[in-house]
Parts: structure tokens; sequence; C-alpha cells
């Protein structure tokens, strides 16, 4: 369980003209050993565990810090999510110290900055198809000059304007987790070029999607290759390495293959899945 849950004070204090109470409205940083998801991600000793949000409601994201996971990915691919309800969540989750990513509807561009500026703790770009490209969307994540993002100093990022543009800044460059999924055998095969790219902290392996560009089962041997291949390759330049799982047993052998991040299954899933046991054990076999 995450020690450092529970809901920061949000009283300004008599005597304080800087702010310093405003800034600890939204933000769980002031907390004693407060880490960052980034510095996380490359310190921790043991795989860190979390779950695919679809669901726009905060009772499950409540439920789901309340029982444990390390952080959430709030799913824009592949759910109607919204911006706003994803900003709502992250808000929440962050208050009970549960980490957010966001994955983007797609690899665009178009939803970075707002995502970014929301305060998110990082993002994760799908279906990144080539070395250029991932060029690309790791810019999107980075400030001018080196890269494309913009200054929002006035958004919940910058705490609506009450730190300086400077710490904005800061945190924007130090702490957000800038995160690509791989999932074509293609791109496989310049994994050495992508993990050399200023910026990228983070990679995820997209095996759904590599079974359907590839053809091949999760058993047959020439896919466990890929994985063997992205997983040497991450880990050679440093990279926190992450997939997608169904269950907490394949999450833990994930973890001993070497994954250093983990989704298990997703909300809707779970919640989908506790429906149909109920159901089966209260009525005759249809």
């Amino acid at each position: 369980m995450n020690p450092h849950r529970g809901i920061a004070s949000s009283v300004r204090p008599v005597g304080d003209p800087d702010g310093e109470g405003l800034r600890r409205m939204s933000t769980v940083r002031d907390r004693a050993g407060w880490v960052g998801f980034r510095e996380k991600l490359r310190s921790s000793t043991e795989c860190l565990l979390g779950t695919w949000v679809k669901i726009p409601a905060l009772e499950t994201i409540e439920m789901l810090a309340a029982v444990g996971y390390d952080f959430i990915v709030l799913d824009e691919e592949h759910s109607p999510l919204t911006l706003e309800a994803a900003y709502r969540a992250t808000a929440l989750s962050q208050a009970l110290g549960m980490h957010v990513l966001v994955r983007t509807p797609d690899r665009s561009g178009n939803y970075v900055q707002r995502v970014l500026d929301s305060g998110v703790d990082g993002l994760l770009i799908p279906q990144v198809a080539g070395v250029e490209e991932a060029r690309r969307v790791v810019g999107d994540m980075v400030f001018a000059p080196q890269g494309r993002r913009g200054l929002g100093s006035t958004s919940r990022a910058g705490l609506w304007g009450t730190i300086p543009n400077a710490e904005y800044v800061r945190r924007g460059s130090e702490e957000i987790v800038r995160g690509i999924q791989l999932e074509d055998a293609a791109v496989l095969d310049r994994l050495d070029e992508i993990m050399e790219i200023p910026g990228l902290d983070a990679v995820f392996l997209g095996t759904g999607d590599l079974g359907l560009s590839t053809g091949l089962s999760p058993d047959d041997p020439v896919f466990q290759g890929y994985i063997d291949r992205f997983l040497a390759a991450a880990k050679a330049h440093g990279l926190p390495r992450g997939t997608a799982v169904a269950s907490g047993p394949a999450a833990r052998e994930a973890a001993e293959r070497g994954f250093t991040f983990v989704m298990i299954s997703n909300d809707a899933k779970m919640f989908a899945d506790g429906a149909k046991a109920a159901l089966a054990g209260a009525v005759r076999e249809r």
C-alpha cells in the first residue's frame, strides 16, 4: 500500500504571503518521502503495478487507490474518456497518492499540450511506428527550444500560476514521464535508434497489436523472441519497460522476466468479471 495516501491540506495559513499553502492544494509533493513517478520508475527495485482506466467515474479511482495500485493509465485511445473526465480523475488520483499516466487517443500530437497541462505524471503515445515518428512524438512532450511544448504555467500543471514559470518548466522537464508504445514488428528492428532519442523516458511493448501485426500467437517462439529483444534493448539503454497483462499471476511473470511497470487488466473488465461471477453464483445455467 502506498504510504503517502491522503489529501493534502488546502488551507492557506495566516502570514503566508508567498502562497505556500495554496501550492499544497493540488499536490502531494510536499509530503515527506514523496518521489515523482519518473524517478520512481528509474529507481524502484520492484515492478510498479497499475491498471488501465476506461470508466469515467471518480468512485472507481478511489477504490483503485484504496487497494494499493501504484499508478493508473487513463485510456483515451480505447475508451470514451473525455479530457475533462481525465482531468478530474487525475486530480483525485494524485491527491490519493496514486500516479497518473494518460494514453493519448492517437500519435498525432494534437492532445499532448492539453493533457500535460492538466498535471498528469506522464504520457504514453500509442502506435509509434518508426524512428522519425518516435523523435517527433517525444519532441511534442519537450519544452522549446529542444522540443515543441509551449508554456502554459497558468494551467493545473503550473498550479494555476501560483508557482514561478521556471518551476513549471523544471517540473515539466524533469518529472514528466515521456513514454511511447512500440507495437509493430518492423519498429522492433530499430530499437537502439529509438531508445537513444533524447527526452525519451519509458517504453511500452503492446503485445496485443504486436500479435495482430505479425499474425503470431503469444506462445510462438518468434513472438517471444520479439519480447526478449525489446527487454534487452530497453535494459541496455536504462529505460523503464512496460507492458499490459490480464491477471496478477501474469504480472508477476512479467516482472520476473524484466518488465519494470505493468498494467493489470482494466477497471471495466474487473467490473464485468465481478458482475458475471456474482450472477453466475445466483442463477441456474441457461
